[in-house]
């Protein structure tokens, strides 16, 4: 019987979640997804500090000028750009590289933020197809990314905590979607003083399931990646889901485990699921986001921890400086 992990690959596509090219290189996942704190806690390994130097000297030659500000803020694209590529040099697949979560209610904002991104990754020869550019899932976030799709750059929306935030991004054609399993666990356990819940009465679990369904029932080609998990029975009662972003500990963990994996989210069984279609317009999503308290404090908080994620890190490239 083979471990977990390849059972899993058999049936779902496997990213790691995770800005350490050595963990890469060791599961070999298809895709790699970042995000800043990634980024910030890479960017602080000794391992990686020639990373950090030449998009430091990059963005010297860019700035034309002493300003460290300017010059870290141009480091950080860069940065980011600079792990995509070595990752990508490991990977067959994609790489997600993240819009600055200071945007994330800034439509026209992002859509420039992702096109200068994409350049820089067309400047150094890498073709957009290979990489996904990371939007919160606000309802400014979901018009960016529908705007950048009809130009071929594909999105990956993060920071998604409900039906209402899936749907729109179905509706806007977005590439995938990244829902937060363990974050969703975490705000039903404190709203409930519950320590635990069994792995298929896991509110995240649920809520992944729910836009899976969805999906596949009405034939959107959105691609669904759970994302931040908590603990292994989170993971396999999603094998089946389109994609799973994971990070090493759990890579390793399901690699060194041995068993029968069962799939748990199948296209064919949601054919056959009655499900009410929503209809999706920004009075629509604002009221369902309002209702769904646990949805609402998630995705202020992700951006907020984002945000200061940036802002550590660019204070650590000015000090570099």
């Amino acid at each position: 019987m083979s471990n977990l992990l390849e059972q899993l690959k058999s049936m779902t596509v496997v990213v790691a979640d995770t800005g350490d090219f050595e963990s890469i290189e060791a599961f070999t996942p298809r895709d790699a997804t970042t995000n800043p704190s990634l980024i910030q806690a890479a960017a602080g390994m000794e391992q990686y500090a020639s990373v950090v130097d030449s998009a430091l000297e990059q963005a010297k030659a860019q700035v034309d000028s002493d300003d460290k500000e300017a010059i870290a803020d141009a480091a950080i694209d860069l940065l980011a750009v600079e792990f995509g590529k070595r990752i990508l040099a490991i990977i067959p697949g994609r790489v997600s590289t993240e819009v600055d979560a200071r945007l994330s209610f800034d439509t026209e904002k992002t859509i420039a933020k992702a096109r200068h991104l994409i350049g820089l990754y067309e400047a150094a020869g890498i073709s957009k197809d290979r990489i996904l550019i990371k939007i919160a899932s606000t309802w400014e976030g979901i018009k960016a990314a529908e705007e950048l799709e009809k130009e071929g750059i594909h999105c990956n929306l993060t920071l998604l905590f409900g039906l209402h935030q899936a749907v729109a991004c179905a509706e806007a054609n977005v590439t995938l979607i990244s829902p937060f399993v363990g974050r969703i666990l975490d705000w039903y356990k404190k709203d409930t003083g519950r320590d635990s819940y069994p792995a298929p009465e896991d509110p995240g679990v649920l809520s992944v399931t729910e836009i899976y369904n969805y999906y596949k029932r009405f034939g959107y080609e959105t691609e669904v990646m759970g994302a931040s998990f908590r603990n292994l029975g989170e993971i396999t009662e999603l094998a089946g889901c389109d994609l799973l972003t994971i990070a090493p500990k759990f890579l390793k963990e399901l690699q060194e485990t041995d068993g029968d994996l069962p799939r748990k989210l199948d296209p064919t069984k949601a054919q056959d699921m009655t499900i009410k279609k929503l209809s999706m317009d920004k009075a629509t999503f604002d009221q369902m986001h309002n209702d769904d308290r646990m949805a609402k404090e998630k995705l202020a908080e992700g951006i907020e921890k984002f945000a200061a994620a940036q802002v550590e890190l660019e204070g650590m490239l000015q000090a570099r400086l």
